[in-house]
Formats: structure tokens, sequence, C-alpha cells
């Protein structure tokens, strides 16, 4: 895959939202997305981080990365940052869900609030922040992109000793139902007669501080925060007339 970071020119100073934007695959989203002169609103719990972020770009790009705090898992929350969203940019043209989380445990013996927190962000977060930008898509016909980050847990859990987690436990379920989700939304979009594109990139193993130090110090194979966002700005550059729906990216000699 070609590196597209600098051939979006469809979308300059059009206004895309990142949620899960403090670190890791999101910070590398943002900071591409203002790259490229995109009006860019970072949503995360970690206002600071996100700050931080904005300080570390050259000086003539930082205008176009917005920090603004926001718990997806929160329904009014999200309402809220949409409303002030719009209210001061005019609208949503490109959503990236990739704010998700992941806790250690067998699914069986979790504690219920913690598997209620991972499927809150990880699910609900997406249909909330999805409903919200389509809504300012197509009360403004425009042609916008919705994109999730999904992952390989989204297709298959991987299994046995090699595996990269003891146990999935509810975070692999919460991918499954991203991956059927993004197929509804294409349906119902194209339904409804927009022209509102839905993406779902699936990733393999991630270099982030989402991992174990068990996986991170294991030697195996992983992708960077950068192929991923590289990966998104592949599918923001097709034209009108292409939909990539579903990528699957995977770090040479990953095996699950």
């Amino acid at each position: 895959m070609t590196n597209n970071k600098d051939k979006v020119s469809q979308w300059e100073n059009k206004i895309a939202v990142v949620t899960g934007a403090s670190s890791g695959i999101g910070a590398a989203i943002v900071q591409d997305l203002a790259r490229s002169k995109i009006k860019t609103i970072a949503l995360a719990r970690r206002l600071e981080r996100m700050e931080g972020i904005k300080l570390s770009m050259p000086r003539d790009l930082q205008s176009y990365l917005n920090p603004m705090k926001c718990d997806v898992s929160n329904e009014e929350e999200v309402q809220k940052a949409f409303e002030q969203i719009i209210t001061k940019y005019g609208g949503v043209d490109i959503l990236v869900n990739n704010a998700g989380i992941f806790r250690e445990g067998n699914l069986i013996a979790m504690d219920l609030k913690t598997i209620k927190k991972v499927v809150d962000t990880n699910l609900y977060g997406t249909i909330y922040c999805t409903k919200e930008s389509f809504n300012s898509m197509q009360s403004r016909n425009v042609d916008g992109h919705i994109i999730i980050i999904n992952s390989i847990a989204g297709k298959q859990i991987p299994d046995g000793p090699e595996s990269d987690n003891k146990s999935l436990n509810i975070y692999a379920p919460t991918k499954f139902a991203l991956t059927a989700i993004a197929d509804v939304y294409r349906h119902e979009f194209a339904q409804l007669g927009t022209k509102i594109k839905v993406t779902s990139i699936c990733p393999g193993l991630v270099d982030t501080e989402f991992l174990t130090e068990e996986t991170l110090n294991s030697g195996k194979p992983m992708l960077t925060p950068e192929d991923v966002s590289n990966t998104v700005m592949y599918a923001l550059n097709t034209p009108p007339h292409v939909q990539v729906s579903e990528l699957t990216i995977q770090p040479y000699g990953e095996t699950n």
C-alpha cells in the first residue's frame, strides 16, 4: 500500500472527528488528518494528552487539530460534544470510530461492571458517534465517510498457546458486533439514498499501550499505529464511486 497521507485534497478543510485520539492509533490518525489540512476534532478522555500531541506538531498545522474531552461510552457526553462540533464547525464530514478498551480476564469470571464498560466503549460508543455523525451528514446532504477501526478479533478468535492473549473475553464479541454493524450501516445508508461510505479496518497486532507487557515483550511481529493510520488515509483517498468496505492488515509473519 502506498503512502496516502498527503493525497486527500478532496477532504481539505472538511471536518473530521476521531475518537480515542489521545494515544496509539487515534493519535497517529489525527496527526495525519491535520497534516492533510482537514479540520480534525480529537475526542478522548485525556485532554492533556491530546493537547500535547497538538503542540508537538508544526506550528502551521496546529490549528487543524482541535482536542475535545469526551467519554464515548457516555451517550450524554457524546451528544453534547457533537452539539459543540456542529455549532462551532458546521457539521461532520468524516468520522473515525477508533475508541476501544480491553480488560484482562476470563469472561466467565469477569466483574459485570468491567464487561459493561468494554461493551459501552467499544460497541455503544461507535453507535452513539455514528448516529450523531450520520445525522449531520444527511441533514447537509454531504457524501461523508464513516470508518470503524475494528480488529482481526472481529473476524476470528485466536486460540491456543500462540494466541496474543489468554482470553479475549468480551473484547472479541464487541468486535464481531462491529463487523456486522458496519454491514448494517452500509445497507441502511444506501437504502436511505445517501452516498455516505462505510469502511471497517481490521488490524492485526499493533504496538500500542493497549497491549500487555507480556505481549509487548513477546517478540511477535506487530504493526505500528502509523500503519493503521496510513490505511485510513488510503480509504479516504478513494474516488467517490469507490467504497472500500473492509480492509484487513497484519504484520508480516502474524499467523493468527
